[in-house]
């Protein structure tokens, strides 16, 4: 896959840095840059764990390129909710956990999946007691990183970043899945 950052075709050696920014000649510190890691491409570098400078990234905002506007899949950041630590609760699951203002009860003994709590919408200020009628939808939608950078992570960190707690907050699922016109 050949990258296009700031509307220049990289085809130079890529300079990834000690501290992990990948420079591709685009860059304003690539001439700067003395002490690196050569690669052949920006993909290289990015996938060794490197990544851009947010000097690119946020032209790329501004500016997404044509494959990154439409090739964005769901699937990217993972295949749904992660349970990294092993636990049997899913994020989903931690997400109703920690932001219950009551404590929670599960299906089973087992403590994996919620199915009461206490929530308070943060769009309608309703309280939702059934876990079935709540979302964990994204602070940052996957959608809009991955046209700013996220398509340049690599796949585990698209899947820390779905599966942050940080980035994870419980909304009522009829209205986030509701269609608006404005």
């Amino acid at each position: 896959m050949l990258l296009i950052a700031s509307g220049v075709a990289s085809a130079a050696v890529v300079k990834k840095t000690s501290s992990g920014i990948c420079h591709p000649p685009a860059s304003p510190y690539y001439e700067r840059t003395r002490d690196f890691e050569p690669f052949d491409s920006v993909d290289a570098c990015v996938t060794s764990g490197g990544r851009l400078p947010k000097t690119l990234v946020q032209n790329q905002s501004t500016q997404p390129t044509e494959a990154s506007s439409t090739s964005y899949a769901r699937s990217a950041f993972g295949n749904g909710w992660d349970d990294a630590d092993g636990d049997c609760q899913n994020s989903r699951a931690e997400a109703l956990i920690e932001t219950s203002s009551t404590t929670v009860r599960f299906a089973t003994d087992k403590e994996c999946r919620v199915v009461t709590g206490r929530w308070i919408s943060p769009f309608t200020g309703n309280v939702i007691q059934n876990s079935s009628e709540i979302d964990i939808d994204h602070v940052v939608p996957l959608n809009w990183a991955w046209k700013r950078g996220a398509q340049l992570w690599p796949q585990a960190k698209r899947e820390r970043f779905a599966n942050d707690m940080v980035n994870l907050w419980p909304v009522e699922l009829s209205l986030n899945r509701s269609t608006i016109t404005i």
